[in-house]
């Protein structure tokens, strides 16, 4: 079957990664985990308590990386899949995640994000003149990256599947997986 990858580094929301991970393995594809080295990633959990203006954050599980970007061919993979969590603040400056995120844009090959995962791909131009939801503080990131927010559980536009964060994992999941059913 089909090879995707999953493109993250510490501080990714751990759900975010392992949700996606477990569920395109349980479909039968191969997953490679790419971060900037091949190394443990320490992932972290957020969560909403009273009191709080925005998100805790918390230690996380624990997931070696397959690959480095360096090591990565884009034309080896289907799809890719951007979590959230902080890791794409910091890997959105990351030219070899940004050459291999281009490749899936210029290939035309499916694309899910989630959460803060939109900043990558904005990284790259990939959001001019889409649809898109993101973790809803990013609203104004996403009009500033010329895409047109939607606060939904899933958005759909082209080969491009966005979520908001974790808690709508099951509506994102089915979405990116009609994509992959369909081409591979």
């Amino acid at each position: 079957m089909a090879k995707i990858l999953i493109v993250t580094g510490d501080a990714a929301e751990s759900l975010e990664v392992m949700y996606p991970y477990q569920r395109l393995l349980e479909e039968g594809y191969e997953v490679d985990i790419a971060a900037p080295a091949r190394k443990q990633l320490r992932f972290v959990v957020h969560d909403f308590e009273p009191g709080f203006d925005t998100y805790t954050e918390k230690p996380g599980y624990t997931w070696p990386a397959d690959l480095a970007f360096s090591e990565v061919d884009p034309g080896a993979y289907a799809a890719v899949v951007i979590p959230g969590g902080r890791a794409p603040e910091y890997l959105r400056n990351d030219p070899e995640l940004r050459k291999i995120l281009k490749s899936f844009f210029d290939a035309d090959k499916p694309v899910a994000q989630i959460c803060h995962g939109p900043l990558l791909t904005a990284a790259v131009g990939g959001l001019e003149g889409r649809r898109v939801t993101a973790y809803p503080a990013l609203e104004l990131d996403m009009q500033a990256a010329g895409a047109t927010f939607q606060d939904s559980a899933a958005v759909v536009d082209g080969l491009l599947v966005s979520s908001r964060a974790w808690p709508d994992h099951p509506t994102w999941m089915r979405e990116f997986l009609k994509l992959l059913r369909a081409r591979t």
